[in-house]
């Protein structure tokens, strides 16, 4: 069974930088692409960043395009969030989740494995 940790979560002022961190155990990490959701109160959980199994493609959203970036390293089952410029908006739980594919998938249903998310607070 495959286990997800998220961290690096907080409170950081408008314009600011955090870092995420996913770590996995427990199952197969390097061979399935990793994306990153996040939920704000009243709404549902978006789609923010994904990348394939070797790291060589990535997809970010519309909203965090130029701000966020994704990564992964493998040989340490993790994954990342690099988040820079952090807005009020940005503001959620972020979740990391594991695809059922190698490939970058935005779609909720094609995650099957999911950590159990870590706020991020921007104030402004």
């Amino acid at each position: 069974q495959v286990q997800l940790v998220e961290s690096g979560g907080g409170l950081v002022q408008a314009g600011g930088s955090l870092r995420l961190a996913c770590a996995a155990s427990g199952g197969i990490f390097s061979t399935y692409g990793i994306g990153w959701f996040r939920q704000a109160p009243g709404k549902e959980r978006e789609f923010v960043a994904g990348i394939n199994w070797n790291g060589g493609s990535t997809l970010h959203a519309d909203s965090v395009k130029g701000r966020f970036t994704i990564s992964r390293d493998n040989r340490k089952n993790t994954a990342y969030l690099q988040m820079n410029s952090l807005k009020p908006e940005d503001t959620a739980v972020y979740y990391c989740a594991r695809s059922t594919t190698q490939w970058v998938v935005a779609a909720v249903r094609e995650y099957v494995y999911w950590g159990q998310g870590t706020q991020v607070t921007v104030s402004s």
